[in-house]
């Protein structure tokens, strides 16, 4: 396991900002969400992911820049488990303005989950494993593919078992192939970013 320059806690300001605003403005989107068992069901990712970040912090925590790439997705994620993906006000703005039917924000979580989470996915696989160049990048791109076609799997398990509440957290939107392009649109996010990173990477090398 390779080490990385982390304040302790106790230390870390940035973080504890990151912390502050995040539990504020979900406690704020808590109250009267438009489906509380879709909103129920939407927070187990947020919960589980915060929880197991604060365990893991003292003996494996991420750098800064992971923690805040991590924190823009749990927000946008928690503003869509108050509205739900179906329904919040970017897709009711859409849907008035371009005339359209279906809700647009759940494939913008999509490619966000690519485009944000594949830098800490790769730093976790880089200290974990010593792996680095191509071979980074593209593993962090696979393990992003990997995690949305278990959300797939996950999420069609809870609509085939949870009625009503399942099938609109589900949200295929008469879509057949909406587990395919959800799954898509989290690899370009990771890829794009990948791809911002290795170029980043190669400048510094050149200068």
């Amino acid at each position: 396991m390779h080490p990385i320059n982390t304040p302790p806690f106790s230390r870390n300001f940035t973080l504890q900002f990151l912390i502050a605003v995040y539990a504020i403005y979900w406690i704020v989107l808590a109250f009267h969400p438009t489906n509380r068992g879709q909103w129920l069901m939407e927070n187990v990712i947020p919960i589980a992911t915060v929880a197991l970040l604060g365990w893991t912090y003292r003996r494996f925590p991420l750098s800064n820049l992971s923690y805040g790439l991590l924190f823009v997705f749990l927000c946008l994620h928690t503003y869509a488990a108050h509205y739900t993906y179906q329904g919040t006000p970017v897709d009711v703005w859409l849907k008035s303005s371009f005339h359209t039917k279906r809700s647009y924000f759940d494939r913008v979580g999509h490619f966000a989950f690519g485009l944000l989470l594949a830098y800490p996915c790769r730093e976790t696989l880089m200290r974990l494993t010593g792996i680095r160049g191509k071979g980074s990048y593209v593993l962090a791109a696979a393990i992003i593919l990997t995690f949305s076609a278990l959300f797939e799997i996950v999420e069609a398990a809870v609509g085939i078992l949870a009625g009503s509440v399942g099938a609109q957290y589900v949200g295929l939107q008469g879509d057949v192939f909406d587990s395919e392009r959800d799954m898509a649109l989290g690899l370009a996010g990771a890829i794009i970013a990948m791809g911002i990173l290795a170029l980043r990477h190669r400048r510094r090398l050149r200068t």
